[in-house]
């Protein structure tokens, strides 16, 4: 998969709060997929206390959801860890794996935030826009916004708003269990990616996409 990477990575938090301010105007907030017949986790780790960031992207089959690719990367971290400014730590990692994917996925799920973040431009939005790629942000826990209650049945949700804006939604992807945070990343819309996370969600309370992404980062 060929990326046309930036020719340089911020160095300070200014630097990266205008980049973030210039790319969120390109974010793409409706559908605008292909044909999706491949989805793919990405996640990153640090497996060398933060000197070193790596980065996993497994590609899979849609909607049988078995994995047809994949690859790892490990890059050095140049940014410090600060909320809100994540995805410049792991990035350029991910950017390094997903150059060595056989196959390009046509959906990419992030393991983090996309609209749903202070500047809305979190991982999944930033990544979108430097590839392309449709993408959803699928985070654990909540950065921003409030919610109303959610009920405990699988399937259930309510929209994720913050300074008056619907950013994202809350998920229960498993009957009882805590919920995803959703949020578009780019060239998709709020319904359609709560569609494709449920979807690739048939058991547990992650994504496949994301648990096996995730377990290739922490190897």
């Amino acid at each position: 998969m060929k990326i046309e990477k930036p020719q340089s990575w911020p160095q300070t938090v200014e630097e990266a709060k205008a980049i973030q301010e210039e790319l969120r105007r390109q974010v793409i907030r409706e559908d605008d997929l292909p044909t999706v017949r491949y989805v793919a986790g990405v996640d990153a780790g640090y497996p060398e206390q933060n000197n070193l960031t790596q980065a996993a992207v497994a590609v899979l089959s849609f909607p049988e959801l078995q994995l047809c690719d994949q690859a790892i990367a490990r890059c050095p971290t140049h940014f410090p860890y600060i909320p809100g400014f994540l995805s410049f730590r792991e990035i350029p990692a991910v950017l390094e794996a997903l150059e060595q994917l056989t196959i390009v996925p046509d959906l990419l799920l992030c393991d983090g935030q996309g609209l749903a973040h202070p500047r809305r431009l979190g991982i999944a939005c930033h990544l979108g826009v430097l590839t392309n790629l449709p993408t959803i942000g699928v985070a654990k826990s909540r950065l921003i916004g409030t919610h109303d209650a959610l009920p405990p049945e699988r399937g259930s949700w309510q929209p994720l708003r913050d300074r008056g804006e619907t950013v994202g939604a809350v998920l229960r992807s498993r009957s009882h269990v805590n919920p995803l945070y959703i949020s578009i990343g780019h060239r998709i819309s709020l319904p359609t990616a709560l569609d494709y996370v449920m979807r690739c969600t048939p058991k547990y309370r992650l994504p496949e996409t994301t648990r096996i992404s995730d377990r290739l980062a922490s190897s």
